[in-house]
């Protein structure tokens, strides 16, 4: 996953503004008490941001990967 489809699927799945506060303004533990925000800057791989903030907010896997019915899921992190 690519930072921009990262950010495609903040807006997609979270909605735009929403989406940004919460990646913005959420700590996760998931990335060391760092925001997703703060976690990308510091060079994590987006789909590890991605799943961490899916998890932190509850999301099943269905509606993680938005109304494009050919997103392809990426793996989590430690999967291939």
């Amino acid at each position: 996953m690519r930072y921009r489809e990262f950010t495609d699927l903040v807006d997609d799945v979270l909605g735009r503004a929403q989406g940004r506060l919460l990646v913005d303004e959420l700590v996760l533990d998931a990335l060391g008490g760092r925001t997703a925000g703060a976690a990308l800057a510091d060079g994590t791989e987006p789909r590890e941001v991605w799943h961490a903030l899916c998890d932190a907010l509850g999301l099943p896997d269905a509606r993680r990967w938005g109304s494009d019915p050919h997103r392809q899921a990426p793996p989590r992190p430690g999967q291939r």
